[in-house]
């Protein structure tokens, strides 16, 4: 697995490397809107996870997923904040993106 600088940096391979869709968090599961897929914990499966801290602010943290789906044969990513998880975020998904395999 590459070891990025940037965020920004991490978002650009990884998107000529084919994770071209962005998710974000909707009713408990991971959702993109632009090819309205809702991805469950069981649909896809997380290729790769980089932490990042922000320069000035050390509790400026977040956390870049780059997952697929061979349900859908996609492959995207998303992107959250250490620990900041919306209420509407099921038991399940929560487990997911805490114990990547």
């Amino acid at each position: 697995m590459k070891n990025y600088q940037t965020m920004i940096e991490a978002l650009n391979d990884l998107k000529e490397r084919g994770f071209t869709l962005d998710f974000n968090l909707a009713n408990g599961v991971l959702h993109n809107s632009t090819a309205d897929i809702s991805l469950s914990p069981d649909d896809f499966e997380i290729c790769e996870l980089h932490r990042f801290e922000g320069m000035s602010d050390p509790t400026d943290n977040s956390i870049l997923y780059a997952i697929k789906s061979d349900k859908y044969n996609i492959k995207g990513v998303f992107v959250d904040g250490y620990g900041v998880y919306s209420d509407d975020v099921s038991e399940a998904l929560l487990r997911k993106l805490n114990t990547p395999s």
